[in-house]
C-alpha cells in the first residue's frame, strides 16, 4: 500500500510525523509492504512550524496514485486550502482512495466537501470554528476518530496515533496493531474520547497507583466476575470512592472499561487461536455465546465468526 502524507509551510514535526511512524513501522516489522511519500503543491521543501526546513518533498502527482492520502493537520485559523491540496483530495474521492484528515486536516476535507452531511471529529478547540464553517457536519467530541470507510477524520493532536492505528487495524488485523503499538510504546487503543480532556482536569493524586494495580489484575483474571465490588476490594476502596478514582485514571467507567478488554482479549483469541466460541466467551468472563455475540457486533459490527474469517493468523 502506498500512502501520500501532505506537508505544507508551518506544519508542525509531531503532526508530520505520526502517520509515518505508524504506516512505516508497518514496514519495517515486515507486516506488510507499506511505503510513504511526502508532498506538498510543489515539490522542494517545506518550513516546519519549528523552523527546520524539510526537503526532499514531493510535488502533488506523487499523491496520483496513492491507495490512502493523508492530511496530518491544517493551519489554526482554518484557512481555505490551496487550489493543489483540493484537485488531490478531489482525485482521490473521485477514484474511491481513502482520505484521511488528522486533528485540523479535517478542515481540508470539509472544504473539499467530502464530510457534508456526515459526522466528523477534529481538536476539540476549533470544534466552534469548523461548525460555523461547515454547518453541515455533525462534529462529535465522545471518539478520537470517525471512520467511515472512504473518510476518516481524528481528534486533536495524539488521536492520529489512534487513526493509523485503526488503518493498520482493519487492514492487516489487531495484531499488527498490537505489535506496532509495543514497537511505538503507544496505546494499541485508547478508550473515550475528548471530552474526558475539556470537562476533566489532570488527576494528580496517588489513586493512580492503586488503579494501575487493580488494572493488572483485572487483565490476568477477566474469565472471573469482575464486578465494582470485587475491583474495589482488591485496593481496599469504598465503592465510591472506586468509581471516580477509576474514572480519574482511566476516563472511563470501570464496566466500560472491562466490556473493552474482555473484546480486546476476544479479538485476539479468535485470530490467533481455533477455540469455539463458547469457550472464548467463556474464557473471556462473557457469560454466554449470546451476550458475547450480541457485545462483539455492536462494537465491531461484525460477528465473531466474520471477524475470525477475514484476521485469523491460525
Amino acid at each position: 500500500m502506498r500512502i501520500a502524507i501532505y506537508a505544507f509551510d508551518d506544519i508542525t514535526l509531531f503532526h508530520l510525523s505520526v502517520p509515518q511512524m505508524v504506516f512505516d513501522e508497518v514496514r519495517r516489522l515486515g507486516l506488510a509492504d507499506w511505503a510513504t511519500v511526502v508532498f506538498s503543491d510543489h515539490p522542494g521543501s517545506v518550513r516546519s512550524a519549528e523552523g527546520l526546513t524539510i526537503g526532499g518533498v514531493a510535488g502533488p502527482d506523487a499523491a496520483a496514485d496513492a491507495d490512502l492520502v493523508v492530511v496530518p493537520s491544517w493551519h489554526d485559523d482554518g484557512r481555505p486550502s490551496t487550489p493543489a491540496l483540493q484537485r488531490v483530495l478531489a482525485d482521490a474521492s473521485a477514484r474511491r482512495a481513502p482520505i484521511a484528515g488528522l486533528c485540523l486536516g479535517t478542515f481540508a476535507l470539509a472544504e473539499a466537501g467530502l464530510l457534508a452531511g456526515r459526522s466528523a471529529v477534529t481538536h476539540w478547540r476549533e470544534f466552534g470554528l469548523l461548525t460555523s464553517l461547515h454547518p453541515d457536519i455533525a462534529l462529535d467530541e465522545g471518539v478520537l476518530y470517525i471512520d467511515h470507510g472512504d473518510i476518516l477524520t481524528s481528534a486533536g493532536t495524539a488521536s492520529g496515533l489512534d487513526a493509523c492505528l485503526h488503518v493498520v487495524r482493519t487492514r492487516l488485523g489487531a495484531d499488527a496493531a498490537n505489535q506496532v503499538a509495543r514497537n511505538l510504546v503507544i496505546a494499541p487503543h485508547r478508550e473515550g474520547g475528548q471530552a474526558q480532556y475539556i470537562e476533566r482536569p489532570i488527576a494528580h493524586d496517588r489513586s493512580d497507583d492503586a488503579i494501575a494495580t487493580v488494572l493488572d489484575w483485572a487483565l490476568a483474571h477477566l474469565a472471573e466476575p469482575l464486578t465494582i465490588e470485587t475491583l474495589a476490594a482488591r485496593v481496599h476502596q469504598s465503592r465510591r470512592t472506586f468509581i471516580r478514582a477509576f474514572r480519574a485514571g482511566t476516563g472511563t467507567t470501570p464496566a466500560a472499561w472491562v466490556r473493552a478488554r474482555r473484546l480486546d482479549e476476544a479479538r485476539r483469541l479468535l485470530e490467533t487461536g481455533t477455540l469455539p466460541i463458547e469457550h472464548i466467551a467463556r474464557d473471556c468472563g462473557f457469560g454466554s455465546a449470546v451476550t458475547f455475540r450480541q457485545l462483539f457486533l455492536a462494537e465491531f459490527g461484525t460477528t465473531p465468526s466474520r471477524y475470525r474469517a477475514r484476521f485469523t493468523t491460525a
